[in-house]
C-alpha cells in the first residue's frame, strides 16, 4: 500500500504503540472507523478508556463529531453516578441497566452561559433544545411532553418532563429542581410515579422511574430519603456550561450569582 500521508503514518504508529500485545481484530477498536480510532488517539489517555468509548459507539452508532462530545463531556466519568434505589425497588438486571442510563452530573452545556434559576425556565430552555437534551440524556429516550397533566382524585398533577426509554420498556419521570435536593422531593415524586403508572402505562409497560434533577445534591440525605421508598427513584446534578468551564480555583474567588444582585440591589438604593 502507498499514498499515506506523513501526519497518517504517525498515527498508525501511534495506534500499533497503543496495542502492542492486544489481538483486537474482533474488538470494538476494529469494529468503527479510523477516524474514531484517531479522535481516542487524540483525546484518550488508557487503553481501557479507549475501549469503553469504543464499545460505547459501537452500541449507540455514535459518529466521530459524536464521540468528541462524549469524551469532552467526561461520559466515562458520569455515567451510572446517579445516587438510587434502584438495587431494592427493580430485579437485578433491570436496576443494572436502569443504573446504567443515568449520569452525574448532567452537562446542559448547549443553555450557554445562562444560568436559570427557575424551574420553568429550565424546562422551557431544555424543549428548546430538545434534540442537544437527548444527546445528553443519551440512547433510548423519547420525548413524551412538558407539564403533562395526571389527573389525581379531584386535584391535576403536572409532570415537568415525561419521556418513555425504549430499552427499558418503561416511562421516565424528570422533575427539575432549581435549588439543592431536599426530601420533600421525593414525596412528590412518589406520587407522579404512583400516577403515571396508573394512568399511563400499557400493560405490557414496566413500572415508570422517576430522575430528580437538582442544582446540587447531598448523598447521604438522599439514601435517608430514598431508602424505604418502594418506587425506582435517580436523583442527580445538573449545571451549566459557565460552571464547568472555570478553573477550580477562579469559580472559589468568583462571587456568586447572589453577592452579585446583593451588591446590585446596594448600588440602586445609593
Amino acid at each position: 500500500m502507498k499514498g499515506f500521508s506523513p501526519r497518517n503514518l504517525k498515527y498508525m504508529r501511534a495506534f500499533s504503540a497503543a496495542w502492542p500485545d492486544r489481538a483486537i481484530v474482533q474488538g470494538p477498536l476494529a469494529q468503527i472507523t479510523w477516524y474514531h480510532n484517531i479522535a481516542l488517539l487524540e483525546k484518550v489517555s488508557t487503553g481501557a478508556d479507549h475501549l469503553w468509548y469504543a464499545r460505547q459507539t459501537v452500541e449507540h452508532g455514535w459518529s466521530q463529531p459524536i464521540l468528541i462530545l462524549q469524551i469532552e463531556g467526561r461520559a466515562q466519568q458520569r455515567h451510572g453516578k446517579a445516587v438510587s434505589n434502584f438495587k431494592s425497588t427493580l430485579p437485578p438486571v433491570e436496576s443494572d441497566m436502569a443504573a446504567h442510563i443515568l449520569k452525574d452530573p448532567y452537562l446542559f452545556d448547549f443553555l450557554g452561559t445562562a444560568d436559570p434559576r427557575r424551574e420553568r425556565e429550565v424546562e422551557q430552555a431544555l424543549v428548546d433544545h430538545i434534540q442537544s437534551f437527548l444527546l445528553e440524556l443519551g440512547t433510548g429516550f423519547a420525548f413524551v411532553g412538558r407539564q403533562v397533566l395526571l389527573e389525581v382524585g379531584d386535584q391535576d398533577f403536572y409532570v415537568d418532563l415525561l419521556f418513555y426509554h425504549l430499552k427499558l420498556r418503561r416511562y421516565v419521570v424528570i422533575e427539575l429542581k432549581a435549588v439543592p435536593f431536599a426530601p420533600a422531593f421525593v414525596g412528590q415524586m412518589n406520587v407522579y410515579l404512583s400516577a403515571a403508572d396508573d394512568l399511563l402505562r400499557h400493560p405490557d409497560d414496566k413500572p415508570t422511574v422517576g430522575l430528580l434533577l437538582c442544582k446540587s445534591k447531598n448523598k447521604i440525605v438522599i439514601e435517608y430519603a430514598l431508602r424505604n421508598l418502594k418506587r425506582p427513584v435517580g436523583v442527580a446534578e445538573w449545571e451549566t456550561a459557565i460552571v464547568e468551564k472555570l478553573p477550580r480555583e477562579l469559580q472559589a474567588s468568583l462571587p456568586t450569582v447572589e453577592e452579585i444582585e446583593a451588591e446590585l440591589d446596594n448600588l440602586q438604593d445609593d
